[in-house]
Order: structure tokens, then C-alpha cells, then sequence
């Protein structure tokens, strides 16, 4: 799965390479304006995309301080049952949640992704597919409702619904 992610963060990178060259190529006219909105929605898109991957490293690394840069200082994470606001509550959560006291290995199938937006706000879903390191067996499912917005130039995760969700293709 790890040579996966590198492929695909590769592939990004071209991607986001040759955007930025076909801007740096483009003229003055109108066609270039729009040409960079689309490369602007197109670095965003990328940008949003790279918070499901770091949240996920972040899971499977136990790495409290890369969990941390994903959220805006005032981000809510609202599971069943538990809502926190705010970094310092977040934190805690994730502190004693099973993701971080185990040692699961966290998956998501790149084809569920999706991601929606809308100026300097969007919305992000994705499902998490834990696997016991030891025992290779599926721990646990569960699905994740984002919001998101950039803040400080960032984009940063403001609003985070968990639950489970249902293994299907």
C-alpha cells in the first residue's frame, strides 16, 4: 500500500508541475485568466486531497503532531456520542482513541475520496480501513465527514463527522 501512496504522490507532482508551467507559459489573454482559475481550483483540489493522506499517516505513524497541523485552531470533531471543539480537545481524542493506542495500519480505498469546492471552503469524505498490524485482520471501518477551508493561505480541516461506515466496492 505504501509504494501505492508513492506512486500516487508522484503522479500528483507531475501533475502539479505541468500546471505550473502551463501558468508560467500562459499570456495575458482572457483564455490564460481562465486557464488559472482552473489551475488555481486544480492546486486546491490537490491541496484538500493531501489532508485525507496526511490524516492517514498521521493514524498509522501515531504522529499526535502532524494529526494536529490537519485542524483550524477552533475545528470541531464530532463522533457518536463525543464532540470535540477546539485543538486541545481534539488532541485528547486522538490521544486515546483506538487508532493511536493500536497497532492498526491505516488504508483508504483512493476511489471513495471525494471532494467538493467552493471558493476558500469545501467538503472532504473518506473512509479509514484499520488493519491489525499483527494479525493482518480488518480492525475497525469508519468514514469521515470534512469540512475544510483555507485558512492563512492553508487548507485546514474545520469540521470533522466520524461513524462507521459499510465495507462495498
Amino acid at each position: 500500500m505504501r509504494m501505492l501512496y508513492v506512486a500516487i504522490a508522484v503522479g500528483a507532482a507531475v501533475v502539479l508541475g505541468a500546471l505550473v508551467g502551463a501558468l508560467a507559459a500562459s499570456g495575458g489573454s482572457s483564455a490564460s485568466s481562465t486557464s488559472e482559475l482552473q489551475m488555481q481550483r486544480n492546486s486546491d483540489l490537490w491541496e484538500i486531497d493531501q489532508l485525507e493522506k496526511k490524516f492517514h499517516r498521521a493514524t498509522t505513524r501515531k504522529n499526535l503532531g502532524l494529526m494536529m497541523s490537519l485542524y483550524a485552531t477552533n475545528a470541531t470533531l464530532t463522533i457518536p456520542g463525543t464532540t470535540a471543539v477546539g485543538k486541545r480537545e481534539i488532541r485528547e481524542f486522538w490521544r486515546t482513541s483506538g487508532t493511536f493506542t493500536n497497532d492498526w495500519i491505516s488504508e483508504t480505498p483512493a476511489y471513495k475520496v471525494r471532494i467538493t469546492l467552493n471558493g476558500d471552503r469545501g467538503t472532504l469524505y473518506f473512509e479509514c480501513h484499520y488493519v491489525d498490524a499483527k494479525t493482518g485482520e480488518m480492525a475497525a471501518v469508519t468514514a469521515a465527514d470534512v469540512e475544510v477551508a483555507r485558512i492563512g493561505g492553508r487548507w485546514l480541516i474545520t469540521g470533522l463527522g466520524g461513524a462507521s461506515a459499510t465495507l462495498s466496492p
